[in-house]
């Protein structure tokens, strides 16, 4: 059997991740695991239990043995399913946003992950995106990548994603929420968001969904 073959993509919230390394596992043959959506259904099953997600002990109390979060890939996409429910739509509003970034500071909730991620990434050739994907989760990733672009572009191309999706918002909200999310995320203590010392930088605030699209499968290509 070949290596397996693992590329990690990090970033602040916003850069594209999900979209850009979607398109380039595909390109690439690869799977492609959102991270952050595993933190998006911890942060969706608090909220549903009435946890405040801002608070480390009641968020570790929905750790349950009961807890169920599935990560499935049906007709070549990432699926979440939260005890059985698929909550992939769910867990993509605002609020789940800002609960994700919330329950990702919480080491027994690092913990409670760290091992689906990993197992997944040794049996697949895959690009797995996150906050702390190439500096904690595979740290030998054959692949390191730091995706970003200015929160200023990221929230102009996440108000239009969310107001395509029919949800009420402005870009000044957006923004706001965005560069909490990116202090929240950098100065957390446990895994903060940085890029590795071996990581390419990616900016692609000048850049459209196709030309980083493109740059990623290049800087890719050129180190496999």
């Amino acid at each position: 059997m070949s290596k397996v073959i693992n590329v990690a993509i990090d970033g602040p919230a916003g850069a594209g991740k999900s979209t850009i390394s979607r398109a380039a596992a595909a390109k690439l043959g690869f799977i492609y695991i959102d991270t952050g959506a595993l933190y998006r259904t911890v942060g969706v099953n608090a909220l549903r239990q009435g946890a405040d997600v801002k608070n480390a002990s009641a968020v570790v109390s929905t750790l349950t043995d009961e807890l169920n979060i599935e990560l499935k890939f049906i007709d070549g996409e990432q699926r979440m399913f939260l005890n059985g429910e698929d909550v992939s739509v769910d867990i993509r509003t605002p609020e789940a946003s800002m609960a994700a970034s919330a329950v990702s500071a919480v080491p027994e909730v690092r913990k409670y992950l760290f091992d689906l991620q990993k197992n997944l990434a040794q049996n697949n050739n895959c690009i797995m995106d996150g906050r702390d994907i190439g500096t904690v989760v595979l740290p030998d990733a054959d692949v390191k990548i730091f995706l970003t672009a200015s929160p200023e572009a990221r929230a102009k191309r996440r108000h239009l994603e969310l107001t395509e999706k029919g949800m009420n918002t402005t870009y000044e909200e957006v923004l706001a929420d965005m560069v909490e999310r990116d202090y929240n995320d950098s100065h957390r203590a446990v895994a903060p968001l940085k890029q590795a010392d071996d990581a390419v930088l990616a900016d692609t605030s000048e850049l459209d969904l196709q030309q980083s699209i493109e740059l990623i499968i290049s800087i890719i290509e050129g180190k496999i």
